[in-house]
Parts: structure tokens; sequence; C-alpha cells
């Protein structure tokens, strides 16, 4: 277990005059792709007004079919709507995505859309890959933490159960290949299950490649269809605690840091709308969490 006892400010009761270390109370990110219908700057007021530290932004479009589309990156009143609700709101964002590394295409297209992400305050921007060329993978990923570093971004590499890229080996690989500073490992609680791995298995990576994750949790049988996988990672994901991932045991095994919390769901969404559904991810995700570190807090 490497649940990381830090020094920052303690919860209320909790004093360092006893010389207690002490985790950080659980900070969380509103994922885009949770409520990816909702524009930016509504994105930003849901948040605040659902108690959230971050929002994360889809900057950049995957072009699925139905994909809600908004256009920060080449539509001005757009970013300075955002921008101003971030401001109001008191709100940072966490991430931005996708920069999907994909067969025969350079990477150096996704330029505005990083500099879009630091313009608008971002930390981080989501990749993965879909092209079988390991060597081409690597010289791409190289050269998008390349154009994201003088834009005070790192590039975090999620594995997809679904993509080229589906396992953690994959992604260590990928990582420990490229040599980049700015480089870092996103762990979807969801891929990470699905894709059969151990919580133990982060045990040994470099603290340093942890930036934030995301969590969500998932239906306790599933099918390795991959039009299943799909389904569910698109729109049936469940809340954290709900399911059989096992959120808090994976998360126990990583270093302290953001929480995304992307758990889109169409059916819960129709029923409850956007800003309860949103309440309930976060109200989910953070019981299960703090009460996962209170009990370690005991046992230390």
């Amino acid at each position: 277990m490497r649940i990381a006892l830090t020094q920052q400010d303690p919860s209320p009761g909790v004093g360092h005059a006893l010389g207690v270390l002490v985790q950080p109370r659980p900070q969380f990110s509103l994922s885009h792709l949770t409520l990816l219908q909702q524009s930016p700057p509504a994105l930003v007021e849901l948040a605040a007004q659902a108690g959230y530290d971050f929002v994360g932004l889809r900057v950049i479009p995957l072009n699925l079919p139905g994909e809600p589309i908004h256009p920060l990156v080449t539509d001005a009143r757009l970013r300075r709507q955002t921008r101003a609700a971030l401001k109001s709101r008191g709100l940072k964002v966490l991430d931005v995505e996708l920069a999907r590394i994909l067969p025969d295409t350079d990477v150096s297209r996704y330029l505005p859309g990083l500099e879009c992400a630091a313009e608008l305050g971002a930390r981080h921007v989501l990749s993965s890959a879909w092209c079988a060329d390991r060597n081409f993978v690597r010289d791409q990923f190289c050269r998008l933490c390349e154009l994201a570093r003088p834009l005070g971004l790192t590039v975090d590499f999620e594995f997809v159960t679904f993509a080229a890229y589906a396992r953690l080996d994959d992604a260590v690989e990928l990582l420990s290949g490229c040599g980049c500073s700015n480089a870092g490992l996103a762990i979807d609680t969801l891929h990470f299950a699905r894709s059969g791995h151990r919580p133990e298995e982060l045990d040994d990576l470099p603290p340093s490649w942890f930036h934030y994750a995301q969590i969500c949790d998932g239906p306790l049988e599933f099918s390795l269809d991959e039009s299943e996988l799909k389904f569910v990672a698109r729109e049936g994901r469940l809340y954290v605690g709900e399911g059989g991932v096992g959120v808090a045991e994976i998360v126990d095994h990583t270093p302290s840091m953001p929480y995304s919390i992307e758990l889109p769901n169409a059916c819960r969404t129709a029923i409850l709308g956007d800003e309860l559904y949103a309440r309930h991810c976060l109200l989910t995700a953070r019981r299960c969490l703090e009460s996962r570190l209170q009990k370690c807090r005991e046992g230390c």
C-alpha cells in the first residue's frame, strides 16, 4: 500500500502539535466527458455549484458521431466566457483532452489546442495511442511533450482497454522510453480494472509520473466485447464505490493527487438532470475515498 501521508494543512481537529502526518482532503475535478453536453462556461458554473475544486475541458474533440463540439480553440468569445467563469467561481482547469496519437498523424496539429489549454490555465494534457507502430507512437509522444513543455503543461498518457495501448505495461514501456520530464501516467480506474491489473502493480512506478487520476466505477460483471467496453466507458459508468472496480484500492497504491471524476452515464443524467447528477458523482467519490483515508489514519 502506498498512501502518501503529507505535511500539508491538516483537517479540522488534527494538528501538527502532536507530530501527526496527515493526508490532505482529496481534491476533485469534474471531467468534461461526464457532462459533455455542457458548454465550458456552463460546466464551470455547474462544477462550482456542486463543490468541485477543478474542471476538465475537452479542448481537442474526438469527432465521434454525435459528440458535442465546443470550439474553444477557434472561438475567442467562448474562451473569454470560460475564463470569466473560472475567475468568478475561483476554479482552475485541471486537464484538457484529448491529444490522441493516431496513425500517419503529426501531433504538431495539436499545438493550437495546447496553447488554448495554457491560456485557460490548465495543468495537464491527456493523451492516448491508437496506433500499433511503437516507434511512431514513442516519437510522437515525445514530440507532444516537447510542444507542451514551454507552455507549462504535462502530457499524461492513458492506456485504454480498447485502444492500441491497452495495458499498464504498454504505458510503462512508452514513458520509460521517452525520458521527457513533463510526461506522466493518467490511470483511469475503469480501464485499469478492465485490463486485469492489480493495484500492487503501481507500487514500483516513479511517483513523479502521477499528476492526477481519472476515477469512476463499473459493473461487477462485464464483457470484454469491444462494443460493450465502449458503451460502459462512454455512457454507462457507475458512482465510485458502487461497482466492482475497486477504486479505493487502486488509489491506495498511488501518491496523493487530484482526482478527475470521469463518469458519463446517459440514463442517470436523463433522470436526475446535470447538476444533481454532478453532485451525486462528487458526493459518492468523496464519501468512498475519505472513508478509506479515515481508516488509514486510524490504522497508522
